[in-house]
């Protein structure tokens, strides 16, 4: 059993984290051989790789992730958000790829080891998260299509506030019509590194047109609202109490968001109606205009709660509501941020902590 790093006093909160680039001092890393299965976990600095250029994942996407979160509590403690159901997510997206499945317990472990390695990156008001990075590719040097026959699992991470900022500001989004994320029968229901580069195009063109996201439509008609790039979409018709929060049916195309799966949770808790349906783009449209639809936001373990507030498909669009964050989108967003440091009872047990 390899032991532990003798770790460094607590390193400084990072006050201006980059965008997935202030990586905290440590990683995780584990390997897999076909005669000996899991090695014990090594917790070491985060350093460089050293590849053989054939490394079979390079060549051919053979190459997993998952993404999560840590967080300080108001109490101090330090903890991972829902690590089971990433868990899970993870070997489910190892199982597609032919890859071997990584135990929960194996993966939760690496995640609490390395919260308590760099939980000094935490600063002590809740402002800034551990965002954690789970990755496993075939690392064989063979340039056989094949299966690779030994695999490494790495965990890092990187200080983080939110995907748009720190404010819950309102984003325009882009409805893609050149370009598809995912068909029936690929791999858009998991994680794995082949479905991100295709996405970049799309992601571009909603820049160019003064967009933070894109709009995924389905791959067959061309008609259903699917997801947004790297988070699920949620809209809200009627106001108050009564309104009903409204999120696209899962499907083999649709990554299910654990973010997503808790927003269910508390929105039932907060007394609306969820559905679960298919959403056509024509009907999100006609809605909004009517007045039907008054929110819509983004959900994500990077982008936590976001509003959207204006769509834009080709050289028109309409404008969600009013265009600011509605009263479901902020409570949601607030529930969600307390439940994360602590402020309000944490009823479903999703926080389990590293340190205490």
């Amino acid at each position: 059993m390899t032991t532990d790093l003798e770790l460094a006093p607590p390193h400084p909160a990072v006050a201006e984290p980059g965008p997935g680039e202030a990586f905290t001092d440590h990683m995780v890393v584990m390997d897999w051989t076909e005669a000996d299965g899991w090695s014990a976990p090594r917790l070491s600095r985060l350093a460089d790789l050293s590849l053989h250029p054939g490394t079979l994942g390079l060549h051919y996407g053979q190459v997993v992730f998952e993404g999560l979160k840590a967080h300080r509590r108001a109490d101090g403690t330090a903890g991972v958000w829902r690590p089971r159901d990433h868990a899970l997510r993870f070997r489910g997206s190892c199982r597609r790829m032919a890859m071997p499945e990584l135990p929960e317990d194996a993966f939760t472990d690496a995640a609490h080891r390395l919260v308590r390695a760099d939980e000094g990156f935490l600063p002590a008001d809740g402002s800034r998260s551990l965002y954690l990075r789970p990755l496993m590719f075939g690392s064989d040097a063979s340039l056989m299509l094949r299966p690779s026959r030994t695999y490494r699992f790495l965990l890092m991470a990187f200080v983080t506030g939110g995907f748009f900022g720190d404010g819950a500001e309102p984003v325009a989004v882009h409805v893609s019509r050149d370009h598809v994320r995912a068909v029936p029968g690929g791999t858009g229901e998991v994680k794995v590194a082949g479905n991100y580069a295709p996405t970049f195009l799309a992601q571009r063109a909603a820049e160019a047109a003064g967009c933070r996201q894109v709009v995924w439509l389905d791959a067959v008609e061309r008609r259903w609202v699917e997801e947004l790039g790297g988070m699920n979409l949620f809209l809200v018709r009627g106001r108050g109490e009564r309104a009903e929060v409204v999120t696209p049916e899962l499907t083999r195309t649709l990554l299910p968001g654990v973010t997503r799966s808790t927003l269910l949770t508390l929105a039932r808790r907060l007394g609306h109606r969820v559905v679960e349906e298919r959403i056509a783009l024509d009907e999100w449209r006609a809605q909004c205009e009517a007045g039907v639809v008054t929110e819509a936001f983004a959900c994500g373990t990077w982008a936590v709660v976001t509003p959207v507030g204006r769509v834009r498909d080709g050289d028109g669009g309409w404008t969600v509501g009013d265009g600011r964050p509605g009263p479901v989108t902020t409570a949601l967003h607030r529930l969600l941020t307390d439940l994360h440091r602590g402020r309000v009872p944490d009823e479903d047990g999703w926080f389990h902590p590293s340190t205490r």
